[in-house]
């Protein structure tokens, strides 16, 4: 539309005229928004009509796949409807007697128990881990037995209290600590109900594995002897002086012990001693074979007062690794008083002679021989290793005899070996020795 106005200038009423154009531009400006709204309707008319046939589409499309679902769905129910036996793997009709516990069902043929696989004839049953067990075979699943009578350890109040060996792991009741059941002098087991020890005539026990190594007599135990002087002198640790090695019975060994005014012996049980007075000592010199048994034949042996060590004296009947750490240990007394060494307090020497014992038998076990070559690497030579392969039955005895040493409880003998193979690991065995004699302490 277009608008056409004559304005009359020459008049002189020019405020008329200005007042006339301004009411033209906004009749214009108002025209204007009125096409441009109108245009903005026809839009959104346009828009909502767009939506509502694109939300109509999208409503059937759901309702299709709703249906869809469901159907599927009430397939589903149907198959998931049918009874499964937790123990056949069969359905379980519903005219048929079941078991239900927890939501696993059985045929009342197939409840049978995970331990002993017998049926379960009532609904008094335990389940552990989804599985049934019987009341007793559940007890016996949880409940600790006891190593030695094989019976349940018993409750003390609501807690059960039982006794383990720190090697073996053997879990018994307390009371047997006390009550005379055999325990083996070598490894310390406790015998089990059932199984035979061997007895010794002196009264000790031995377990078969123990009985199975041991060292009966002092012929039978001169090549161990020799074995650990080689030992000895691959440490650049040589003892000149020829020293009698003898076995001998607990008995004669505790008489010796009491004429003895040097050395500090173990509280619980002496097993080994450095003889250094005039005695006389029933020594066993060899078996006597009598069929399946032997006998145990000893001669009186005099010694004579020569110098510090007169003889090594060991108890017969132990394995072969215990024989020769005890060996090692006595050896390493020996060697100290033929050095020279001045009395030393009993943690300093009896500690250091654990220390050998300890290397000599990690040395055999082939357990930690890198950190025995380490603790001695100041030595001119390395320790000799034997070529012989040990049996795991053997094994794990010497690995035992090694633990004895780690957890002796003792002042003398169990802080003294932690306190010098702590020395020794640090400093070497030479210069170990070296501040020994000198000082009398280890080098800390």
């Amino acid at each position: 539309m277009k608008w056409t106005i004559n304005i009359d200038t020459t008049s002189g009423d020019m405020e008329e005229a200005d007042q006339v154009e301004v009411d033209y531009v906004k009749a214009l400006s108002l025209s204007q928004m009125e096409f441009e709204n109108e245009q903005d309707l026809i839009i959104e008319r346009k828009i909502k009509e767009t939506l509502n046939v694109q939300t109509e589409e999208d409503e059937q499309l759901a309702n299709a796949m709703q249906l869809s679902l469901v159907m599927a769905s009430s397939k589903a129910v149907s198959s998931a409807f049918k009874i499964i036996c937790a123990g056949c793997n069969n359905e379980i009709s519903r005219r048929e007697n079941r078991f239900d516990c927890n939501g696993i069902v059985w045929h009342v043929k197939c409840l049978q128990c995970h331990a002993c696989i017998q049926m379960i004839k009532d609904d008094q049953f335990y389940m552990v881990e989804n599985r049934p067990y019987h009341k007793s075979c559940a007890r016996n699943k949880s409940h600790l037995k006891c190593y030695v009578c094989n019976d349940f350890i018993p409750y003390i109040g609501k807690e059960v209290e039982y006794g383990e060996h720190p090697f073996w792991a053997q879990k018994y009741c307390p009371s047997h600590e006390d009550d005379g059941t055999s325990k083996c002098a070598s490894c310390e087991r406790l015998k089990p109900k059932g199984r035979e020890y061997i007895l010794l005539q002196d009264g000790r026990s031995l377990c078969v594995e123990c009985s199975s190594f041991m060292i009966l007599d002092t012929n039978e135990c001169q090549p161990l002897f020799r074995e650990i002087q080689e030992y000895f002198t691959s440490l650049d640790m040589k003892l000149d002086q020829k020293i009698p090695l003898l076995l001998v019975e607990r008995e004669a060994l505790n008489e010796a012990m009491k004429g003895e005014r040097n050395g500090h012996h173990h509280l619980s049980e002496t097993r080994g001693l450095c003889v250094s007075e005039e005695q006389i000592i029933p020594v066993i010199h060899k078996r006597k074979h009598t069929g399946r048994n032997s006998t145990l034949n000893t001669q009186p042996f005099r010694l004579v007062r020569s110098c510090e060590v007169n003889a090594i004296l060991i108890l017969y009947g132990l394995p072969r690794l215990l024989t020769g750490s005890i060996l090692a240990h006595e050896m390493m007394h020996a060697w100290l008083r033929l050095q020279g060494y001045p009395n030393l307090k009993p943690e300093i020497e009896e500690g250091i002679c654990q220390v050998l014992a300890h290397m000599w038998l990690k040395s055999k076990i082939n357990v930690g021989f890198e950190a025995a070559m380490i603790a001695s690497s100041s030595s001119t030579q390395q320790p000799l290793r034997s070529n012989k392969q040990l049996s795991k039955i053997e094994q794990k005895l010497g690995e035992c005899f090694v633990r004895q040493i780690e957890l002796d409880n003792s002042e003398a003998y169990g802080d003294g070996f932690r306190v010098g193979e702590q020395a020794v690991s640090q400093y070497g065995l030479k210069e170990t020795l070296h501040h020994i004699k000198h000082t009398r302490t280890f080098p800390f």
